[in-house]
């Protein structure tokens, strides 16, 4: 019986049943996955790779909107002459050259630079020493941590009318401490150094304790390794302080200062404020005329929107140039660091064998 089965059968066993969409030879070929499935890989490539674009887009738009394209304007009115209410005339780098051949220029990038210099080294060296005593564990330090900074919290406009009526020349409390003392009253509005004095105390006490707390971060990221370390070598709180504060947060006052450079170059409030009815031109003889209020006089003032563009590109190069100096300062640094830890480390590697 079973012999005649498998001779019925042509001698082979019958072909096992195929699992639907398998192939069944070699000419075959895969089915294509279903409708769903295709749809749904569609939405997950889609998810995967434009998603991503749809959640920064809204930074890129906007800085495109009111950070390129006015910066990209603005060059372009600087290479025309153009008046508010008229058209623009084509005048190349004619706004350029008259600004290298204007006093006024030059008057108030002497003041920018000088303004930027007093309220700046002072501000970072008080903010450097209000950090390294905040630092110690001292009773109230958060209260101490909060006062600092309730300078930078406070208006502009509100700050800058005080100190301007501290420094008034006839009835301001500076000059009365001073008569106390014995001293004459000093012009205090009407007088260059005197005037640039009291606009770089304004914004020395408004931004130091920023830039304490800034400091105050970067000290408490220094390992107390090493100020054990240095203990243990006998060194003093001052020798801990520039042998191992300093040299740990570089980078932090390299960062305060680029920032701070920005902030002296942009200078406007201060100087507007406290000059008064005089404030734009920089008091009644330019004394304290910054860079950007120059530029908004010959915008707003005189009308002359080319020669406003132009400042303010040439205040873009100044700080790209400032950037650029502080960039390599700051690699060199680095290098030479690298360089000195590779020759201790290679000594350590002499005494060892």
């Amino acid at each position: 019986m079973a012999t005649s089965v498998r001779a019925a059968g042509g001698g082979s066993a019958p072909p096992a049943a195929q699992a639907p969409g398998s192939s069944t030879g070699p000419g075959s070929h895969r089915q294509p996955p279903s409708g769903r499935s295709g749809w749904r890989s569609t939405l997950y490539r889609l998810d995967l790779k434009a998603v991503p674009y749809v959640f920064v887009a809204p930074f890129f738009l906007t800085f495109a909107a009111f950070g390129l394209f006015p910066l990209i304007y603005t060059g372009w009115l600087s290479l025309h002459r153009v008046e508010l209410g008229g058209s623009a005339q084509w005048k190349g780098l004619d706004n350029y050259s008259s600004l290298a051949t204007s006093e006024f220029f030059w008057n108030a990038l002497a003041n920018t630079f000088t303004i930027g210099v007093i309220s700046t080294v002072p501000q970072l060296l008080m903010a450097l020493g209000l950090a390294h005593l905040l630092n110690y564990k001292l009773r109230g330090r958060g209260f101490f941590r909060v006062a600092v900074l309730a300078p930078y919290a406070t208006s502009i406009a509100a700050a800058t009318l005080v100190f301007a009526q501290l420094f008034n020349t006839d009835y301001g409390l500076i000059n009365t401490v001073l008569g106390w003392a014995g001293f004459d009253p000093v012009a205090w509005e009407s007088s260059k150094w005197p005037a640039q004095m009291a606009i770089s105390t304004i914004v020395t006490w408004r931004w130091t304790g920023y830039n304490a707390l800034i400091y105050l971060a970067a000290m408490q990221a220094v390992p107390q390794d090493l100020y054990e370390a240095a203990a243990l070598d006998g060194a003093s709180r001052w020798r801990q302080f520039l042998s191992v504060t300093i040299p740990s947060i570089r980078p932090t006052i390299l960062f305060t200062v680029i920032v701070s450079t920005i902030g002296a170059t942009q200078l406007f409030g201060e100087p507007m404020l406290f000059g008064g009815s005089v404030g734009i031109s920089g008091g009644s003889g330019n004394q304290f005329q910054t860079l950007s209020l120059l530029m908004y006089e010959k915008g707003w003032v005189t009308g002359a929107l080319g020669q406003a563009s132009a400042i303010a590109w040439v205040m873009l190069l100044l700080l790209l140039l400032i950037g650029g100096i502080q960039a390599l300062i700051a690699r060199s640094n680095r290098n030479r660091s690298h360089r000195r830890s590779s020759r201790s480390g290679h000594i350590r590697t002499k005494a060892g064998s």
